[in-house]
């Protein structure tokens, strides 16, 4: 698939201040996971439906879970645009039509 999402160097340097420490074994590869997350996310597909190029469905699942339960997906979010230096709201809006 040609049409697959990947993080870039730079993207994954802004993100990467968000992540939580490892703790005892080393996590799969940030770059892949959150690739697919996003492209799962901006194509609304089902986890199972994950191209095979980002790992396995279950491990994108676990991660997306983990995380937004951890509240990491809401910081970054809010780094993010904290770093923007727009007096004014910034919205994040998810919403597919």
């Amino acid at each position: 698939m040609s049409d697959l999402f990947w993080l870039s160097d730079a993207q994954m340097a802004r993100l990467e201040p968000y992540f939580p420490k490892s703790h005892g074994k080393p996590r799969v590869d940030d770059r892949r996971v959150l690739s697919g997350i996003i492209f799962i996310n901006r194509n609304g597909l089902r986890w199972r439906d994950a191209p095979r190029e980002y790992g396995p469905h279950k491990t994108l699942y676990n991660r997306w879970k983990r995380w937004s339960d951890k509240g990491i997906f809401a910081r970054m979010m809010a780094g993010l645009a904290a770093g923007h230096g727009e007096k004014k709201t910034v919205m994040i809006d998810a919403t597919y039509l």
